[in-house]
């Protein structure tokens, strides 16, 4: 699929120091495709999910968002569960694998060194999640943990401390949209228990609702 210009920008490199990791990575990882990863799903759907950035051996591998590594396997088998997608895997890019209703994006769209973008690096990316929340189609917007909440609130210019980052909180907008947090579904979050299934499926839970009483209104 390709994406609005403003959304996405292949080309992009706002950020020397990603640039030059990219390069090295793609240096030991041939096939990895290493460049900025665009958003997948629908494009006029109503749930966004917006995660950290492109894991190493996951999307900064295959191009697709949480596609190849450990974060994409609860994501993808909870998305089947409640009907936002066509299977329980998303196993490479061409997979045939579709989204209902629902787009996948990053809040930094290349991968950065120990998964943890500069700030200044988060400014630079974050004109793109700002063009993605400003969809006028938009009604719940899933951050994938605090650093995607953080992003969120700085591409609608609203202030940190109005919206605090709880497990399944969830915030009226001024504009409307409802922003709902999870906990990051990543290998270390499942491992330890601090996300669990069940607990992701009650945020699903919470987003089945929100979409459903906006269908009602």
């Amino acid at each position: 699929m390709k994406w609005p210009k403003q959304w996405y920008d292949q080309n992009c490199r706002q950020c020397p120091r990603l640039v030059q990791y990219l390069q090295a990575v793609k240096a030991r990882h041939e096939n990895y495709t290493c460049k900025p990863v665009p958003p997948f799903g629908e494009e006029e759907a109503q749930l966004l999910i917006v995660g950290l950035a492109p894991g190493k051996h996951g999307a900064n591998a295959t191009g697709r968002p949480f596609t190849g590594d450990h974060a994409g396997i609860l994501l993808y088998q909870t998305l089947y569960k409640f009907g936002f997608a066509s299977a329980p895997v998303s196993a490479h890019a061409n997979d045939e694998l579709q989204l209902y209703n629902c787009r996948i994006t990053n809040a930094v769209k290349c991968l950065p060194p120990q998964n943890k973008p500069l700030g200044e690096e988060q400014k630079n990316c974050n004109h793109f999640l700002q063009a993605e929340v400003m969809q006028p189609h938009l009604h719940v917007i899933l951050a994938l943990g605090q650093f995607a909440h953080r992003a969120i609130l700085r591409a609608f210019n609203l202030k940190l401390s109005q919206y605090q980052f709880a497990h399944n909180a969830g915030h009226a907008l001024d504009n409307g949209l409802i922003l709902i947090d999870s906990y990051h579904c990543s290998r270390y979050n499942t491992h330890t228990r601090r996300l669990t299934e069940p607990m992701f499926d009650d945020v699903f839970q919470r987003i089945h609702y929100e979409l459903a009483k906006i269908a009602r209104d």
